[in-house]
């Protein structure tokens, strides 16, 4: 994998090992950030981050900062190394070894907000998370927020009470693209 464009466009990052984590194609990443256009001094959340690479290609192509959350040991280790070889460091870039909805909800209680919330879980437990994602991140999205959901296309990652502002298939992946 690589980072696709920015500043550090053509840098490789590490997928973690084994096959729980099923990070993003460069060609879907390509097309996701095509479709958000200018990123430029965005907070980026990264949930379930897997090996960072959606906020790398964000704080690549401008972002202010990101947080990435990641609860898998091992992608989280993989997550420090990519981040550490792109010279991605504090307060730029954070990683939090925690679950989704417990980093959501110490967000919520630091009073952090964010532009850009990419949400990429494990696909088979995409449609149960749904909802609970969206009433979780209500309290942490700056107006006028970006929600970016991954998920396979056979069971779509629904965020009841978000608008749909841009839907495309690639492949077995759907991108949908919400605010609030």
């Amino acid at each position: 994998m690589r980072i696709v464009a920015g500043h550090l466009g053509g840098r490789r990052i590490d997928a973690p090992p084994g096959t729980d984590t099923r990070p993003t194609s460069d060609r879907v990443r390509e097309a996701l950030f095509s479709a958000l256009g200018d990123v430029g001094d965005a907070r980026v959340l990264d949930l379930f981050a897997g090996s960072g690479a959606l906020a790398a290609e964000a704080l690549s192509r401008g972002a202010a900062s990101a947080v990435l959350v990641e609860k898998d040991g091992r992608a989280a280790r993989t997550i420090q190394g990519n981040l550490k070889a792109l010279g991605l460091t504090p307060p730029r870039a954070i990683l939090r070894r925690r679950d989704a909805l417990a980093a959501l909800r110490d967000a919520r209680e630091a009073g952090e907000s964010y532009d850009l919330v990419f949400l990429d879980p494990p696909y088979r437990l995409a449609t149960g998370l749904g909802p609970e994602l969206a009433s979780a991140l209500a309290p942490v999205l700056a107006p006028g927020a970006r929600v970016i959901g991954e998920s396979d296309r056979r069971t779509p990652l629904d965020l009841p009470g978000y608008s749909t502002t841009f839907e495309r298939r690639y492949g077995d992946t759907l991108l949908r693209i919400h605010t609030a």
